[in-house]
């Protein structure tokens, strides 16, 4: 199979099949034309790969499930371990986008009341500079 027929009948596209070939994650067999021909085993892995990156987990923990698998070993035990360490990475940064979205709200509620006022030599933007003044107060 080539990389566009690939690409294709995975849902995606064959620039993302060529960043996992240059990562060495896919491993194609080259024709005598130069062609890369991606096997089953190929599919399969490309599959697994997007399925991954899919649930968060990052090309380097995919190697590391890789590498396990490829030495027999079973990679569930690092799969858990793993997607606990994301999930808590998840939660952190979706509080801190919660906190973000407050401090949005609050200051698209300040600055709806206030008025537009023409740049200084020591302002750029008032609302946002009388915003930073007040959160730090």
């Amino acid at each position: 199979m080539k990389v566009t027929e690939l690409a294709k009948s995975l849902g995606t596209t064959a620039d993302t099949v060529r960043y996992y070939t240059r990562l060495e994650l896919l491993k194609p067999a080259k024709s005598v034309n130069g062609y890369k021909s991606y096997s089953n085993k190929e599919v399969s892995r490309l599959k697994f790969i997007l399925s991954a990156r899919n649930l968060g987990f990052s090309v380097a923990d995919i190697k590391q499930i890789l590498n396990e698998s490829e030495d027999g070993k079973s990679a569930c035990p690092l799969v858990r371990s793993l997607i606990k360490e994301r999930l808590e990475e998840t939660e952190k940064q979706f509080q801190a986008m919660l906190a973000l979205r407050g401090k949005m709200s609050s200051a698209l509620s300040q600055w709806e009341e206030m008025e537009d006022k023409a740049p200084t030599a020591n302002m750029v933007c008032h609302l946002i500079e009388n915003f930073e003044q007040i959160k730090k107060a």
